[in-house]
This record gives C-alpha cells, structure tokens and sequence, in this order.
C-alpha cells in the first residue's frame, strides 16, 4: 500500500494485487508502530534528543552490527519523513507512544494510531489507496510467477493471464506461512513453535526472485514473540514484562533474562518443554500494564489472578515449592540484596506481592526477517550486485535489519522496512518509469 501511494503521487498509474480477500497481513496482527527518529511528534511529548544516527547505533547494538550498514542507516535517515508523510500525504493518524520504552530502543520512537493498533494502521492506509484515482487494487488475485521479456520483469501471471507493467514491487511479506521453507531455513524448533504471523505469507516472492537470479541474505533471520496467550493468542504486550515481570518454565523455575527483548526471549521460551511458560506478576504490574494490549488479553479471560502463590500455582499445575523459591530469588534482587542469576538489572515494580497474576503463554513465530538482497532504491540484486530490471522488494520480502537469526530484532524493524522501502520502492519505480517513457 505505501508503494502504490508513493507511486501514485509520482503521476504513475498502480494496480495493486491482493491474494487473499482483504487487506489483512502482518500488519493488522502487530502493534501497527514505526520507530522513527526525529519527528515532530516526538518533539510534541518531549524527546527532543533522538537522532537517526542514534536510532541507527540501537539497531546496530542490538544485531551485533549484522546488517548492511547502508541500508540500516537509510531506513533510519528516511524513518521521520516517513512518518511525516503518512501524517501529511497519505491521511494517516500518527502519535509518538510513551507508554514504555520498547526492546532496542533507546528513546522514545514508536509511531502509529492512537487505537486500534496495526488494524487500524492498515484501514487508514486501505482508504488512502481507494481514494487514490490512479491506484487500482485487485482482491483474491493470487499472483503465480513473474513475466519476463528477456531483459526485465515486464509484468505478472495470474490464473487470467498475464498482466502486463512497468516495473514490479514484490510487497508479499515473507515464508513464515510456509512449513517447508521455516523448517529449511530457520530449523525444526521454529517450525514447531506457533505461528502467529499471515497464513497467507507463503514465501513466493523470494522464490520468484531467486528463480530470475535474485540474492538472498539471512534466511535464517526471523522475529518471534516470547509471550503470546496459551494457545493461539491473543498476544501479551511485553510492556508487562518491562513493568516488571517474570516468565518461569512448567518446574517453576526462570530460565533467563527477560529483558532482553521480546524476539531474542522467544528463542527461550521455545526451548522450555512444550515450547510453553507463565508469565507471573503482581497487581503493582497488573495496573502498570492497563490501557495496553494487556486488555486483550484481560478481555479473553486468559488472566488469571489469586490471593497466594499456592493457588496461583495450584490453578496452572505448577510445582508450588520451586515457584516459591523462584519468587523468592526475584524478590531478593528486587530488593538489592543479591544479583539477578540471569543478569535482569531491574524490576520495575520491585518485589512481587501477593496478590499475584499469571498467563500461560506460548513463544511463537510471527514472520521472517531474511529475504531478498536489495539496494538503497530497493531494487533486487543478483549476487554480483548487478539488479534485476523491473524487479523492486520491500518488507518481508527483501531482507530485514535483524541480522541473522531471531536474537537481533528490534521493535518496529519490520514494519520499518515495510513502510520505508515500500515508500523508496514505488517513488524508485515511478523514476524508473519516467526515465523509459522519456527515452522512448
């Protein structure tokens, strides 16, 4: 959708082909935030001293500096105006949260619609296109290969032919829908786990590319989602766990640091048995956490709250004497006392208090992060970094700034990429266009 709009407002006629019946990806399934550095929006809650430089060294820090430093930064150099745009150009609502700071970031730099989260992102981008004359969209029109006249991409195959264009933008997310190629390429405890992304993200695009010659980078890369509701959801803010949380395994026991993030821990909690655990805290935490995504969780009854430790226990079928001690040890680095084992540095609503709360949670899959080599014009690259004419890549389907497994992921990285390459992607393409016409 941001390639068609940007496209569009470049004077370039779009078509825009969706292969399931609505407009309903990733997108809608996540917190709908773009990190963004230096905006006005930001300016407006008072975080005056964020840069794209700053935004950019997070990332790094985070990924072990694993991903292509050009791109990284160029997402990051372009993330305000971006934002800016979808507020000034594309019609979209924009506010900087301030409810906590997410993993990876060190200031606040999280934008999206004040409700509604990544739905409500998507309709407003869903109504900029259908408003939008020179931007036509297609439902239920799965895509089967690319066309190739021989020296570019000059258009797609459809089960009603061949549709003729300019330039393609390969917009499909990534495999994440694709048990074959998650087991491939990110191993059996992934394929396992629950994915919690768009059944619809098959991986087609990156095959297409591949099939023309395309590079591909990280394929291994993924983020994952350490705490989502037992079993299938809803997803539980890892605000909680900022607020002071703690995830134990069905002994009763932690088995690491939470803060760490909320991908990186996701590795953690599918190597628990059951791939599963209970994230446990207190009624300070509890009310900390209300006004979040928690009230989803709160609305599906998948909280589950009791005066004593022994009955919380009791009500999960877990050991109550292991818990206990492990409440205990968390209680004692609370306080100051000891160390935290695993390293946890702070525990924002200090010692855990009856009474206490719990969720069963699963750690799950929610999309890939490796795909298609790209340049700087998100153009798709063969492996001499020659590009493949007529052939652009964004979100999913070119490769993230994660790095190269599940522990590099910094809130926002994918809907960053998805939302400034997308936006590079059809103003590049629009460009290209021009030129041709131009020449011919």
């Amino acid at each position: 959708m941001l390639a068609a709009l940007a496209a569009a407002k470049r004077g370039v006629r779009v078509i825009v082909l969706e292969k399931g019946g609505e407009l309903a990806g990733n997108t809608v399934r996540s917190t709908g935030l773009i990190p963004a550095a230096g905006t006005r929006f930001q300016k407006e809650v008072g975080v005056l001293d964020d840069t794209p430089d700053l935004m950019a060294e997070d990332i790094f820090k985070k990924n072990n500096h694993e991903s292509d430093r050009e791109l990284t930064r160029l997402l990051c150099e372009e993330s305000a105006p971006l934002v800016e745009w979808l507020a000034d150009e594309a019609g979209c609502e924009m506010v900087c949260y301030t409810d906590f700071l997410y993993p990876g970031q060190s200031r606040l730099r999280m934008h999206g619609p004040k409700k509604s989260y990544g739905s409500e992102l998507a309709r407003q981008l869903e109504d900029a296109i259908r408003r939008d004359p020179k931007v036509g969209l297609r439902t239920n029109v799965p895509v089967s290969g690319l066309a190739w006249d021989g020296t570019r991409v000059s258009g797609v195959e459809t089960a009603d032919g061949t549709i003729a264009a300019g330039a393609v933008i390969l917009a499909l997310n990534g495999f994440g829908g694709n048990q074959e190629m998650v087991r491939e390429h990110l191993g059996p405890e992934a394929a396992s786990a629950l994915y919690y992304g768009s059944p619809n993200n098959t991986g087609e695009g990156i095959l297409w590319g591949v099939s023309l010659g395309a590079a591909t980078e990280h394929m291994g890369s993924y983020q994952g989602h350490a705490s989502v509701a037992a079993p299938d959801g809803p997803l539980v803010t890892w605000g909680v766990v900022v607020n002071g949380a703690i995830l134990v395994n069905r002994e009763g026991r932690r088995f690491g640091n939470e803060t760490v993030g909320y991908s990186e821990y996701a590795g953690a909690v599918m190597a628990q048995p059951g791939g599963e655990a209970w994230e446990l805290f207190d009624k300070v935490v509890y009310e900390a956490s209300r006004g979040t995504r928690l009230e989803e969780v709160i609305e599906a009854g998948k909280v589950v709250c009791s005066e004593t430790l022994e009955d919380l226990a009791a009500t999960f079928g877990l050991p109550a004497g292991p818990l206990a001690k492990t409440v205990e040890e968390t209680n004692c680095s609370a306080r100051g006392e000891a160390p935290d084992p695993f390293g946890r540095e702070e525990l924002e609503g200090g010692p855990l208090e009856p009474p206490f709360c719990g969720i069963h949670v699963r750690g799950a899959l929610f999309h890939t992060q490796g795909g298609l080599k790209v340049d700087t014009h998100a153009r798709v690259l063969r492996p001499d970094g020659s590009r493949i004419s007529g052939l652009y890549a964004g979100g999913g389907t070119a490769v993230g700034i994660s790095g190269k497994g599940y522990k590099g992921y910094s809130s926002g990285n994918g809907l960053l990429a998805a939302t400034v390459l997308g936006k590079i992607a059809g103003e590049a393409a629009a460009e290209e266009l021009a030129q041709v016409t131009s020449r011919a």
